[in-house]
C-alpha cells in the first residue's frame, strides 16, 4: 500500500485530524478529559529520529482503562497486517461488511484490507444490522467477511434472520474481548463460520486467528500466529508480540519496537495455540488471594441469570479489594447472588451485585471499565452494607 493511498483512505473516514506531518484518528465520542489528553499529546514535539518519515498515523488506544494514547502506525505496518491475513487464509481479495467505527483499529483495518487487495468495502451502520436491516450482498470472489465484537455477535445470534444472513458469509471475525462459552456454543450450533481473533491497536488488529473449521469442531483457543507476527509468553505469563505490524511507539515518542508486551496473561499449548487468560492489570487481590475477573464473568454468564456482566475490584478496608459484579440496570432479569456464584471458589464470589445505568460502553461495544468502576463505587458508597 502506498502512503498517498492510505492518507486518502483515512481522510475519507471523516475522523482524520492533520497536525503538521502527522495524522490522528479522532473518536467523536471522546469526553472532555479524553479530548484534553489527546490535545496535550498533539502539542508535544515529535521525537521521531531525523530523516525518518514512518510512524505518521496515530490510532487511539487505551480507552477501556480511561486514558487515551496514540499508537504510531504507517502504510508498512497496516499493509503487513493485511497481507498476513490474506496469506493465512489464501484470500486474493477481502470483501468486508463494515459495522465498526473507522477511528477504531478494527474498522480502519477493514477498509485497509479491502483497499490493499482490491476487494469491496460495504459500510453499514451497526444499529441497522442489529434492528434486522441486513445488507443484500452480491456474489464476490472469496466471499464476504465481517468483524464483530462478542456483544454484537450475542445480539445477532438471537435473531433467526440474522443467523441465516451470517451463515452465508465466508468468515465472521470475532475479537476485542473474550467469547464466553455459551456464546461460542450458540454460534457453533448455528453453524456460523466464526474465526476467533486476537490483536490490538498496537499490532494493527489481529495477530492470531482460529480458523472457522476448527471453531466448528469445538476448538476455543485464540488460534495460531498469523504470518506477519511472532507470539511468545514471558516467564511471568505476559503475552508478547513481535513482527512487521507492530506499532512505532506512542506519540510523541518514536522507537523501534522489536517486541511488544501486551499486558495480557496467556499460555501457548503444545500445538502452538494461544490461550488468553485475562488482563494482568485487571487482577483483583482480595484477602491476599488473586481473582481474575474473566473467570468470574464466565461463571456468572453460565448461570443464565444475567446476559451481560463485568467484574471489577473496589477498595475495601478489611479485604483490600472486594469482588463486585456489575450488570446493566433495567433488564428483564436480575442475577441471584447465591445461585450465580455457586460455581465459584469462596474468594471469587462477588460481595455485591450492582445494577449500573447507563451501561458505559464505547462505540465498538466494549465496556469502559474506568467509567464502570466509578459508577459502581458511587452506588456502593451510597448504599448500606447488604
Amino acid at each position: 500500500m502506498e502512503r498517498a493511498e492510505l492518507i486518502a483512505l483515512v481522510n475519507a473516514t471523516g475522523c482524520a485530524e492533520t497536525v503538521g506531518e502527522q495524522v490522528f484518528m479522532r473518536d467523536p465520542a471522546w469526553n472532555r478529559e479524553q479530548q484534553s489528553q489527546v490535545r496535550e499529546q498533539w502539542r508535544q514535539n515529535d521525537r521521531r529520529p531525523s530523516g525518518r518519515t514512518d510512524g505518521w498515523l496515530g490510532l487511539a488506544t487505551g480507552g477501556s482503562s480511561g486514558g487515551v494514547k496514540l499508537a504510531r502506525h504507517d502504510e508498512r505496518t497496516l499493509g503487513a497486517a493485511a497481507a498476513g491475513l490474506c496469506g493465512f487464509f489464501g484470500l486474493t481479495r477481502i470483501n468486508a461488511i463494515d459495522v465498526l467505527p473507522p477511528h477504531h483499529v478494527s474498522g480502519l483495518m477493514a477498509r485497509v484490507r479491502c483497499a490493499v487487495t482490491g476487494g469491496r468495502h460495504r459500510a453499514w451502520e451497526w444499529k441497522r444490522l442489529e434492528a434486522g436491516d441486513l445488507p443484500r450482498l452480491s456474489p464476490a470472489d472469496d466471499g464476504w467477511v465481517i468483524s464483530l465484537v462478542p456483544t454484537q455477535l450475542q445480539r445477532l445470534v438471537q435473531a433467526p434472520a440474522a443467523v441465516e444472513w451470517l451463515r452465508a458469509l465466508r468468515m465472521i471475525f470475532v475479537g476485542g474481548g473474550p467469547v464466553w462459552p455459551e456464546l461460542a456454543e450458540a454460534a457453533a450450533q448455528a453453524a456460523l463460520p466464526v474465526a476467533l481473533t486476537y490483536g490490538m491497536t498496537e499490532t494493527a488488529a489481529m495477530v492470531a486467528v482460529l480458523r472457522p473449521g476448527e471453531f466448528l469442531a469445538g476448538e476455543r483457543s485464540g488460534g495460531v500466529a498469523l504470518p506477519h507476527a511472532r507470539i511468545s509468553v514471558a516467564p511471568e505469563g505476559v503475552v508478547r508480540i513481535a513482527g512487521e505490524s507492530i506499532f512505532r511507539g506512542y506519540w510523541p515518542e518514536w522507537r523501534e519496537v522489536r517486541e511488544f508486551a501486551t499486558g495480557d496473561l496467556g499460555r501457548i499449548d503444545e500445538r502452538g495455540r494461544l490461550h488468553v487468560l485475562g488482563r494482568r492489570d485487571a487482577i483483583i487481590i482480595t484477602g491476599g488471594k488473586k481473582v481474575q475477573p474473566a473467570e468470574v464473568e464466565t461463571a456468572l454468564r453460565a448461570s443464565g441469570e444475567v446476559d451481560e456482566v463485568a467484574v471489577i475490584g473496589l477498595p475495601d478496608a478489611e479485604w483490600g479489594e472486594v469482588v463486585v459484579a456489575c450488570y446493566p440496570a433495567g433488564g428483564d432479569r436480575r442475577p441471584d447472588a447465591v445461585r450465580a456464584a455457586a460455581a465459584l471458589a469462596p474468594h471469587q464470589r462477588p460481595k455485591r451485585f450492582v445494577a449500573v445505568a447507563p451501561w458505559p460502553r464505547n462505540a465498538q461495544g466494549k465496556v469502559n471499565r474506568a467509567e464502570l468502576r466509578a459508577a459502581a463505587a458511587a452506588v456502593v458508597g451510597s448504599a448500606s452494607p447488604g
